[in-house]
């Protein structure tokens, strides 16, 4: 029962209220006090019986609810994608099933958050077998005819039921080490720590101009492998199969299982309102130079491992696909929640895109824009091919996404957007190709959120950039240029701008490129913090405030006019470097806890990167050949760089903590990334 100021005050007798009205109602005042302290009371009432239960207490009450049942050491390592709930409430199951490739698995992904598969390596050893427990699929040798068993070999799914096991020759080297595997003590923990980012209802792009026929499902026309989206298991005792986890998809794997894939991961839709999957094949579209083959002469044909699509006839539009490509992290821009990202105000007036917009194009609704400003919102992610001007003024403008939206903006030319002191700019979750954002005047305030200017304007059909040398965002006068959780090219800064980056990458598409500089790629560009950043080329600056938990990947063959270091400060008395790779060459203000730390390391911590160039699914993220220093050489003993946020060194240690309690005597395992 609730009891509100007005239900206690109706529980008084008529004549005290008749009193207390003729007085001016200083009783009822009084059990409005009260009744908001009873308010209290109920809830916290109400909060402790929440916090009898695992699925609802408090965060902090977890730790106490894990010591009644003997969990030691449990914590989120600070971040939203691991949650320790799971880990407790699973705790009791996971001892009952001790010692089983199940709960390994169970507690791998409760841990880490990650899909993984548990792998017991003795099932994989080709030996004599005792006859009373024949296994019928352990053969001997492997079969070289079965070409879609052996797409498995090496991986972690040499050992599925219902196939014939890839079996292997006695390994004596430890697996704890990473080198070894296949030997009886030894069990496996498989990782993919690539997620799956859908892209919903976007334009394919064609394979060159005027081709009717052949498209990509990047909206960039770029070959991109495409990703399953993990089907949940609703078993514990469940092992993970391929469909269960964020994995890349095979050619042969789709052709085979097409029905688990085909509308779920994948989709296309031609205009003729016919998704079946049975006129859809599966082929390598690609011949021995790289180019296009194969076209067909019936069925629509998809090559998943480059992300084509190939028509038996011309197509009157291009079709809309929905697809999974893979990344590390919510960066960039992508189908992901960003209300948080929004700029706090009404809802947007002007609508692109989506059901029945007002506008059908961005330049149309910013035109239509107020004196006031305002907010333009794209509903969809569609793709944009226009040339934008914008003179913001003193107004306040965001240019913006629909959450979980993605678009991509193709600019016909360079997008000039100008303005004075008090306007400001925010641009949030749009693809930008095609042409550079120059800002222009003494513009306040730009700001890019979750959003991509591609390195090199554009991609070809390999994914290399196609103007490499040319910048994304180049920003004159006074403007301040905040980039959070974007992905830049290069970026020219006039002396008297500033740059404030968070978490984003800025990629001049080579080391030796010019990532941050003056618009004459030479001199040295306005001050500049970045705080989790990757910058793969040079930079110049005229002072560094802070660089924090961040790569500065850069190198210089000899110094050049201007360039006398590959990382240059003009005033190096001001600003500190912190827990950031910086090359020793360098010119900067003073570092601390900064690597190489002496010239005798310096090759050996140098970063290491899965891929750098952008649209590969593992761009950017930190090799596992990387050195230490740098994989845990943040200032909370995270990673450097733009994927900091992601406490992966933390969320591992954590796994490899807790395997030892759950494995069976004489057991050791082993951690591999798939991805």
């Amino acid at each position: 029962m609730k009891f509100d100021a007005e239900r206690l005050y109706s529980l008084l007798p008529a004549i005290y209220r008749i009193r207390d009205a003729e007085q001016g109602l200083p009783l009822q005042a009084l059990l409005g006090v009260i009744a908001d302290q009873i308010g209290v009371l109920e809830s916290e009432l109400d909060r402790l019986l929440d916090d009898q239960f695992v699925e609802t207490c408090a965060p902090w009450v977890l730790a106490y609810i894990a010591d009644l049942i003997g969990l030691r050491g449990v914590h989120g390592v600070g971040q939203v994608h691991v949650n320790p709930r799971a880990e407790v409430a699973n705790t009791i199951r996971y001892r009952r099933r001790k010692g089983t490739a199940a709960v390994l698995e169970q507690l791998a992904r409760d841990v880490t958050g990650w899909p993984a598969r548990a792998v017991e390596f003795f099932q994989l050893l080709a030996t004599t077998q005792y006859m009373n427990h024949r296994r019928p699929a352990n053969r001997s040798f492997v079969s070289v005819r079965d070409a879609y068993r052996l797409e498995s070999l090496g991986g972690p799914f040499e050992h599925l039921a219902g196939a014939t096991d890839l079996t292997h020759t006695a390994d004596v080297r430890r697996i704890a080490s990473g080198r070894g595997r296949y030997n009886v003590p030894n069990v496996g923990v498989f990782l993919w720590r690539l997620r799956p980012f859908s892209l919903t209802g976007s334009p394919a792009g064609p394979a060159a101009p005027q081709d009717k026929r052949r498209f990509l499902f990047s909206p960039l026309g770029n070959n991109t492998p495409l990703f399953n989206l993990p089907l949940t298991e609703d078993e514990f005792t469940h092992l993970a199969e391929p469909v269960n986890v964020a994995g890349r998809i095979s050619r042969r794997d789709l052709a085979m299982k097409i029905a688990d894939y085909y509308g779920r991961s994948l989709l296309i839709d031609d205009g003729t309102g016919d998704r079946a999957g049975d006129k859809i094949a599966v082929c390598d579209l690609r011949d021995d130079k790289g180019t296009w083959a194969h076209l067909p002469s019936s069925r629509i044909t998809i090559d998943p491992v480059l992300g084509r699509i190939a028509f038996p006839t011309d197509q009157p539009h291009p079709p809309l696909v929905t697809f999974h490509y893979g990344f590390s992290a919510e960066v960039g821009g992508g189908e992901y929640p960003r209300t948080a990202s929004f700029t706090p105000g009404a809802r947007p007036a002007l609508r692109v895109g989506g059901l029945a917009p007002p506008f059908h194009s961005i330049q149309a609704a910013l035109d239509a824009l107020g004196p006031q400003g305002g907010i333009v919102e794209i509903g969809d992610s569609g793709r944009y091919e226009e040339t934008l001007t914008l003179d913001v003024g003193a107004r306040a403008i965001e240019l913006r996404a629909a959450d979980r939206a993605r678009p991509t903006v193709v600019l016909g030319a360079t997008w000039a957007i100008s303005g004075t002191a008090a306007g400001a700019l925010t641009i949030n979750g749009l693809l930008i190709a095609g042409g550079q954002l120059h800002v222009s005047g003494d513009l306040g305030t730009f700001r890019l959120r979750h959003s991509t200017l591609v390195p090199g304007l554009s991609l070809l059909g390999d994914g290399s950039p196609a103007q490499p040398a040319l910048p994304s965002l180049v920003a004159d006068g006074t403007t301040l240029v905040e980039v959070d959780h974007a992905i830049v090219g290069g970026i020219r800064l006039d002396a008297n701008a500033r740059a404030q980056l968070t978490t984003s990458i800025v990629d001049a598409t080579t080391e030796t490129g010019v990532a941050y500089a003056a618009s004459d790629g030479g001199d040295a560009a306005g001050s500049l913090k970045a705080t989790n950043c990757t910058l793969i080329g040079r930079v110049s600056a005229d002072v560094i405030e802070l660089a924090s938990n961040s790569i500065f990947l850069a190198s210089l063959a000899k110094p050049v006019g201007l360039w006398q270091a590959p990382l240059q400060a003009r005033r190096r008395q001001e600003g500190c470097l912190r827990f950031c790779y910086v090359p020793l060459e360098a010119t900067v203000s003073r570092r601390y806890r900064c690597q190489p730390a002496a010239a005798a390391g310096a090759a050996r911590v140098r970063p290491i990167l899965s891929s750098s160039r952008y649209g590969a699914p593992d761009y950017c993220q930190l090799s596992g050949r990387c050195a230490i220093e740098i994989r845990q050489g943040a200032d909370d003993e995270s990673e450097m760089g733009v994927f900091h946020d992601l406490y992966q060194p933390q969320r591992e240690a954590h796994l490899r903590a807790r395997l030892d309690e759950y494995l069976r005597f004489g057991l050791e395992a082993g951690v591999f990334h798939v991805t």
